[in-house]
Parts: structure tokens; C-alpha cells; sequence
């Protein structure tokens, strides 16, 4: 098959990329191209050469099939080299993206041509790379320093415009209706008269000239918090601060060492992992043959914190929202903690106002149920209690549309039980949003044993539209990330009682990566919510007689210390503040006498290597039990939803790192030494048998 066309017409020769969807740079193009390249150098009627691509978007990276595997050649830089090299001028014609590989190659050709819709960008530092085919020699020479700094460790793209006033694309084509080969041809063929076809753009030396060493050291320190654990942008504030008195050439050799370092590295596998298990969560059994229903409107029950939130994605998506809530001071509420985010948005400049104004004027209000009958779509975000919950759904039953979906935002509830009051069983489905939903990425959606195979590819649909990633889980208690959650508590309860204490843990925590401490999270979430689900948990009698009920918590609450909101928790507040408190350290050693637990010093490494044993453990019993379709789902909930840091890739892929079978023996020790709580997981002990998780299960 021809990934690469070639055709010419007046001097001009035209390389047309063509390998769908995102004509990514394979084995195939590679060699396209530079058949392409070379041909035009020997063609004596060829004055420059158009390189383009057909379909949607320019070259928008790498083929991500061919992660992993040994590179074949011709290698990207041999093409690179080889437009830099040509005696022969080459100009990139830019629609769609020009991401990654894909960009470096244009930013290789002699000129760039471009429609003004486009976007570029250097995303690699998401999957703890860094620019490897010259971008960050290209981005300093042509932009300066400041600029290559942005571009190269956000990783966030472009807009062509932004681009051209930069100097990076060189010509704009604003008309959409213009033919863009056609214009890169005419670029050319103006060049030409006027004789302006070559320039050694590597030989540029202006906007590094005299550059200030600090402005690094200033950007480093800037971003020191945001980018703890992560190798990539360091290396390419170290490669940019270094080029800036090096020549082109050397600064190319000094990057590609960089990006070797950055590829090899656990950051990166880690990122890579969870790029691929992103993918994969999407692949749901039978939604592949179902036809997704078009919503373009949605109803949201509850105008709190997480009914805001849904309805702010919602509209954020282009579909019309209306928030139904008893109260109209509920409502007020909503609509103006909606408008304060809107407006926070357009002040970072994360949002265009044009863009808020649309968005926020799809939204309306409104008292009475009835105002959900056309909607499409009704998400419930009423509080967390099953009586309410089936209340709710009764009345939604009762005046919604046929074909609508009702979706209820439980975090922990049976689906069925929901689903079962109402007519439309086969149309309920769980949407657990998290908090604030309009800006965590992760949904976990949960099918009860009647939801259509429609409804859930329905649901993904919409969470694509919304720009979240939604994981399927089983309708289990917890489901997937609150079950992990309440296994790794626990053992952190534990821990107190047998000699650690509450800063401690969280310090252990933090400097393992996660953004919070657990106690901390738990004072913040406020310790009477979490009391009271603790003590309807234990008035149902489902806790296992072999686990142990840790008292600690119940006594903080008999006490009114109910976190942030009360001033005191686990820890002492003044205002945001956490400190650690002497009553607690008191308190947990009364209980951990009471108890009749011998307290002891308890290491870090022992808190780490518990507490992951106890997520991986619990996440291999959510496999076991299909409520997880493959671990990969698991780490994509954990570090999408949990705060687990990406760097480390989500608790199952740790344990792949730390090695299953060695997670495998820890586990089975603690097993000895605490019980049949610490029953060895079946998909742990496969794992640790085979050296990899168990495949999906269908």
C-alpha cells in the first residue's frame, strides 16, 4: 500500500501524506516521504517540493502501534536531515494539527503554510517525552526562549494565528474554501520569482542571542510544584537553557540524548501505560454493534455543588441544560457559582468569553419536574441515599420521555435497586461524576443487569462529548475507585492503632506523589458525612466478622471534630491550615490500648509498601469479581479520580513495576500475620504467576 503520492506541476512537486485517521508518521509514511524527498533532489524540472497530507489533519504524531517495538528505518531523523540537507526548498502545507513528529517535520521544511483553523503543538511531555526531532532547536530559534519554554512543557497546542505572529508559520490561508495545496503550490511559485526560495533557518542566532541564564531558573521554580516527579520538562528547560550557546547541530545532539533519558525512563512507561489503558477503557463488550442515541438535551436533579458541576459540563459540550431543584434559592445559587466559574475561566484565559457566554446561555432553572419532559438525557445529583434516590427516579419515571436515559450520579449504590422503581430498567445507568465535574476527567459509569447495550454506548458517547474518560464498572458497592478507597483505608486506620500517626501517613502519602494526604482529604470531605455512611454500613451487618471495626474515627466525631468546616478533624485548622494535634496523638493511643494493640514504630517504607498491597489486593478482588473489565480501567479510575500520581502509573501498573510476584509474597505475609482480610486476590496470584494481569474479561 502507497502511504505517499507524488505528483508535480509547473517546477513544483507535491508529496501527499495519506494514512488515516491521523496520518501518522508509521514505518510506511517514513518511507513514502523520503522516496519523496529524494526524488525531487533528482529531478531536474522540480524546484521545491509541498509536503501535505489528505483527510482531517496534517501529521498529527506518531504511530502509537509501534510503541515498544524496534524502529525500523528510514527513522524520522533521517528525513529531517534529509529536508534540511536538499538543495531543493520544501514548504508544509498545514490543515487539522501538526502535533508532535508531525510538527518537527514541518518545522524541518524550508517554509510553512498554513489554514488559520490549525493548531501545532509539541504534546510529548504527556507521555513523559520530550520534543526528539529538533523541536526544541526549532522553537528557540524561531520563537525564542520564553515561547519554546510554553510550547514544549505545557504540551498544550496552538492556534496557527498565535503560530504566525510568532514567526513559526510563515503564511496564512483564512479562506476554509481555499484549496491549501493550491496555495503552498502559489506560495511556491511566488518564491520562486522572487528568488526567495532558500534560507538556512538553523543558522538563525537572533532570539537566543544574550539570553538571560535566569529566565530558566525562574520558569523552573515557577512550576517546581506542578512538576514534582516528573523527568520531562526538566530535561527540557535543562536542553533549552543549554542550547542557547550551542549551535544548531550540537543542540539537536544534545536533545536527542535528552529524549533517550526521557523515554527510558519510569515516567514515561508510566505515561505510555496509561495512554494505551485510556483507549482500551473505551472498548466496552456490545457497544461496538449498538448506535448511540444523539442527546442534545439534559436535565439535571440537584442543584448543589455536583449538579452545578454536571451542568456546567454539560453546556460546556454545546447541549442545552436545565437544573430542576426544589427551591429557587437552590437554584440562584447554582446559576450564580456557575457564572463565577465561567467568568474564572475566561480570566486565566483558559476559555474564550464568546465561548462562556454560549455555554452559560444554555442554561436554565427551574422548580418543577415537569420541565425534564423532552430532555434526552436526566442525570440525578440528589443526595446519597437510596430511599431519596428511588423517590427521585419514581417522579422521573413519571413525566420523562419514553426513549430518555435516566442516569444517577451514586457513588456507591446498588443500580438495580434505582432502576427497579422505575418502567424503564433497560434505560437506568450510573454516572459517577467526580468532584468539581466540571473538571475531573473521569466518570465511572456502572450498568445495572438491565442496561441496554444503547444506552452504554449512549453514555460514551456523551462522556467524549464532555472531553471525560469514562471506565465501566460493575455494579458493586463502591464500584471501582471507592472500593480501592475503603481498602486502603482501612489499613491506614490500622496503622494508627499499631504506632503511626495521622501527619505521618499523609506525609508518606504526598511524598509518594498523591496531591493530598488521606486524613487530610477526609477532614476536608467533613468526617460527619463519612461517620454517618460508616454507621449504616455497620447497622446492615455486611462488614466481614474476620475485619476489624477501628473505633478512632467514631470517637474524633463523638467528639464534634468534624474536619476543616469545625476547625478540627485529625488535625487542628486555622482557616485552610492543617497542624498536627496532641488530643489526636492522645486519642489514638487511648484506643490503641484500649483495643489491647501494642504500638510500635512503624517505618515509611512499611506505610508505602501496606498501603499499595492493600489498593493492588483489593484491586485484583475487583477484577476477580468483573466489576473491573482489566486493570488497566483500574489505574485510569485511580489516577484520573483518586489523585494517584500519573508518573506511577495507577496501583496495578506499580505493582507490575515493583513486580507481582515479589506484591504477590508481601501480600500473602500480611495475610499470615492479619487474616482473611488479606486474603490473597485469584487475579493476583495469576499475575504473579504469569507476570501479567489477567486479559479483559469479556
Amino acid at each position: 500500500m502507497s502511504y505517499v503520492s507524488y505528483s508535480k506541476s509547473n517546477g513544483i512537486a507535491v508529496a501527499t501524506i495519506d494514512n488515516p485517521p491521523i496520518n501518522a508518521l508509521s514505518i510506511g509514511v517514513r518511507r513514502g516521504l523520503m522516496d519523496a524527498i529524494e526524488r525531487a533532489q533528482s529531478e531536474d524540472d522540480v524546484e521545491a517540493l509541498v509536503i501535505a497530507c489528505a483527510g482531517r489533519t496534517f501529521v498529527a504524531g506518531a504511530d502509537i502501534s509501534e510503541f515498544g517495538k524496534p524502529y525500523e528505518e528510514p527513522s524520522l531523523y533521517k528525513i529531517l536531515d534529509a529536508l534540511g540537507t536538499s538543495s531543493k526548498p520544501s514548504i508544509a502545507a498545514i490543515h487539522g494539527m501538526a502535533l508532535g513528529g508531525g510538527l518537527e517535520l514541518a518545522l524541518s521544511c524550508t517554509w510553512r503554510i498554513a489554514q488559520s483553523q490549525a493548531q501545532i503543538g509539541q504534546p510529548e511531555v504527556k507521555l513523559g517525552l520530550m520534543p526528539g526531532g529538533y523541536g526544541t532547536q526549532w522553537w528557540l530559534r524561531l520563537a525564542g526562549p520564553q515561547v519554546a519554554l510554553d510550547v514544549s512543557t505545557s504540551g498544550n497546542p496552538v492556534s496557527a494565528e498565535q503560530a504566525h505572529e510568532w514567526g513559526v508559520i510563515d503564511y496564512l490561508v483564512s479562506d476554509p474554501a481555499v484549496d491549501l495545496v493550491s496555495a503552498a503550490t502559489d506560495f511556491a511559485q511566488d518564491l520562486i520569482r522572487k528568488g526567495a526560495l532558500a534560507r538556512d533557518l538553523s543558522a538563525i542566532k537572533g532570539p537566543v542571542n544574550n539570553v538571560d541564564p535566569a529566565v530558566f531558573e525562574v520558569y523552573r521554580q515557577k512550576n517546581q510544584k506542578k512538576w514534582r516527579g516528573l523527568v520531562a520538562p526538566q530535561k527540557i528547560v535543562d536542553v533549552l537553557a543549554t542550547s542557547c550557546a550551542l549551535t544548531f547541530d550540537e543542540g539537536c545532539a544534545l536533545e536527542k540524548k535528552a529524549f533517550q533519558e526521557c523515554e527510558h525512563s519510569p515516567e514515561s512507561m508510566s505515561l505510555r501505560h496509561l495512554f494505551f489503558a485510556e483507549r482500551e477503557a473505551g472498548k466496552v463488550p456490545g457497544t461496538d454493534k449498538a448506535t448511540p442515541l444523539d442527546i442534545k438535551s439534559v436535565a439535571v436533579i440537584g442543584a448543589g455543588t455536583m449538579g452545578q458541576g454536571i451542568a456546567q459540563a454539560c453546556a460546556s459540550a454545546g447541549m442545552s441544560v436545565v437544573i430542576v431543584d426544589r427551591t429557587y434559592e437552590a437554584l440562584e445559587r447554582a446559576i450564580v457559582a456557575i457564572q463565577g466559574n465561567y467568568g474564572t475561566s475566561v480570566a486565566r484565559g483558559s476559555m474564550a468569553r464568546a465561548k462562556a457566554d454560549r455555554a452559560f446561555n444554555l442554561i436554565s432553572i427551574s422548580s418543577d419536574l415537569v420541565a425534564v419532559s423532552k430532555c434526552d438525557l436526566i442525570v440525578e445529583a440528589v443526595f446519597e441515599d437510596l430511599g431519596v434516590k428511588q423517590s427521585v427516579f419514581r417522579d422521573l419515571d413519571a413525566v420523562a420521555k419514553p426513549h430518555a436515559i435516566l442516569a444517577t450520579n451514586t457513588s456507591t449504590l446498588d443500580i438495580d435497586l434505582i432502576a427497579n422503581v422505575t418502567r424503564r430498567a433497560q434505560r437506568v445507568v450510573g454516572m459517577h461524576f467526580f468532584s468539581p465535574a466540571h473538571v475531573m476527567k473521569l466518570v465511572e459509569v456502572i450498568k445495572g443487569s438491565q442496561t441496554s447495550d444503547e444506552v452504554s454506548a449512549t453514555i460514551l458517547k456523551v462522556t467524549k462529548a464532555l472531553r471525560k474518560i469514562a471506565v465501566f464498572a460493575g455494579n458493586e458497592e463502591g464500584f471501582i475507585g471507592n472500593r480501592i478507597l475503603g481498602a486502603y483505608g482501612r489499613e491506614a486506620d490500622y496503622l494508627l492503632e499499631e504506632g503511626a500517626t495521622p501527619w505521618q501517613i499523609d506525609r508518606v502519602l504526598n511524598q509518594f506523589g498523591f496531591p493530598m494526604g488521606l486524613f487530610a482529604m477526609r477532614d476536608m470531605a467533613g468526617l460527619d458525612v463519612i461517620w454517618r455512611i460508616r454507621q449504616e454500613r455497620e447497622q446492615k451487618g455486611t462488614r466481614p466478622a474476620y475485619e476489624r471495626y477501628s473505633v478512632l474515627a467514631d470517637r474524633i466525631c463523638e467528639q464534634g471534630r468534624f474536619g476543616q468546616k469545625t476547625g478540627s478533624g485529625y488535625y487542628r485548622y486555622e482557616g485552610r491550615t492543617a497542624t498536627p494535634c496532641p488530643e489526636i496523638k492522645a486519642l489514638i493511643v487511648q484506643v490503641s490500648a484500649d483495643a489491647g494493640i501494642e504500638r510500635r514504630e512503624i517505618s515509611d517504607e512499611a506505610i508505602v509498601q501496606r498501603i499499595m498491597c492493600a489498593m493492588v489486593n483489593e484491586g485484583a478482588r475487583i477484577i476477580d469479581s468483573r466489576t473491573a473489565q482489566r486493570a488497566g480501567d483500574i489505574d485510569i479510575v485511580y489516577t484520573n479520580g483518586y489523585g494517584f500520581p500519573s508518573y506511577r502509573g495507577g496501583p496495578m501498573f506499580w505493582a507490575q513495576q515493583t513486580g507481582l510476584q515479589k506484591v504477590y509474597k508481601m501480600v500473602q505475609e500480611y495475610h499470615m500475620l492479619y487474616g482473611d482480610t488479606w486474603r490473597p486476590a485469584q487475579s493476583l496470584a495469576e499475575a504473579a504467576r504469569t507476570n501479567q494481569w489477567p486479559a479483559c474479561q469479556a
